[in-house]
């Protein structure tokens, strides 16, 4: 009786799998035996001595050099509103002008006194020349003119407070109001900010404190601007420490005349305290082990890994303290696949 034998596809699967890894691997064996190890490629650089300025870094917050809301002195209604949202307005302009009939009424009444009252004055002065009259009365009318002036002071004075001015130059937000609306003292009709220059307050910790002195430069960064600096100078730093934190308040003063930063930004401040001329190498050529740090030198194209010791660290850079000399040169891509004493292959030469 006959018998048919069948291979499964699987297994013939499985013997061109091993066929095809002994098949990669034999040529490599004999490379490794005539030639030695492989080189590995790697990428290097090299050693220099570059500018690391030293800083420190803070968040603060935008405040306007001037900032106020704009409210009434008095009870009144709205007569004319003279600005809209947004504007720029300069000291002094008028803004909102209230209901001044009575006040305009009151003031004519009282030139039109002033005026009799003189011309009294003036007549009772010749009969008083003449002897016609007494000293007492002249007195009386001079009085009475002196009397009306300062009421007439106090009516303009009035007036005036029925005209809302800029106490400063700067920008107007949203106005509150309408015409006709019901103001009171207290009422906002709207803001007006001084954004010409901008203040930031932000805090550094106690250590820093003789790191830092009026008129140092800072540099300042906002989110809404990526990749670019606002440049300002230190105006004050406070007398007193927070007991809790250990801080202490600085204010810095950036000029702003485009009125690119507004009150209420979140600024990163970053204050520079000095630079060092040091030898710096690219964050990503160390190899961490446990808590020391290693880099690998080229020499001769073999691998020499070399304990260093490290200080600041910037973005995507290392302050080199020891270890290394100026010239020479490290792996920076390739470190995971290569060893101690290993050959290498330079591929960025």
């Amino acid at each position: 009786m006959s018998s048919k034998f069948s291979l499964s596809p699987l297994l013939i699967g499985v013997v061109i799998l091993v066929g095809v890894v002994i098949y990669l691997n034999l040529p490599q064996s004999h490379d490794k035996a005539e030639n030695g190890p492989r080189a590995t490629p790697v990428k290097t650089a090299v050693v220099t001595t570059q500018s690391l300025p030293i800083t420190i870094e803070s968040l603060g917050t935008a405040t306007a050099n001037e900032s106020v809301n704009i409210t009434a002195q008095v009870t009144e209604t709205v007569k004319a509103i003279q600005f809209e949202d947004g504007d720029r307005v300069s000291k002094g302009d008028v803004l909102v002008q209230l209901n001044n009939v009575q006040e305009q009424a009151r003031i004519k009444e009282l030139k039109a006194n002033i005026q009799e009252a003189k011309r009294q004055f003036m007549r009772i002065s010749d009969l008083r020349q003449s002897n016609a009259t007494s000293e007492q009365l002249l007195d009386e009318q001079q009085a009475r003119v002196k009397a009306l002036e300062a009421q007439l002071e106090i009516a303009l004075a009035q007036l005036e407070d029925l005209q809302i001015t800029a106490p400063f130059s700067g920008y107007l937000g949203n106005r509150a109001i309408s015409i006709g609306s019901l103001v009171q003292p207290g009422t906002t009709i709207t803001t007006l900010d001084d954004i010409s220059v901008v203040k930031v307050d932000f805090n550094i910790a106690e250590n820093h404190l003789a790191s830092v002195a009026k008129g140092q430069k800072i540099t300042a960064s906002s989110v809404a601007y990526p990749g670019e600096a606002f440049s300002g100078v230190i105006s004050n730093i406070d007398t007193r420490l927070d007991p809790v934190s250990r801080s202490i308040r600085v204010r810095a003063i950036i000029d702003n005349k485009q009125a690119r930063l507004r009150p209420g930004m979140l600024l990163t401040v970053v204050v520079e305290k000095r630079v060092l001329n040091t030898l710096v190498l690219p964050e990503k050529s160390l190899v961490p082990v446990q808590d020391k740090q290693f880099v690998y030198v080229i020499r001769d194209n073999i691998a020499h890994q070399t304990e260093v010791r490290i200080g600041e660290r910037r973005p995507g850079l290392v302050q080199i303290v020891s270890g290394l000399a100026i010239g020479d040169e490290v792996i920076t891509e390739g470190t995971l696949r290569v060893q101690d004493q290993s050959p290498v292959n330079v591929l960025n030469r």
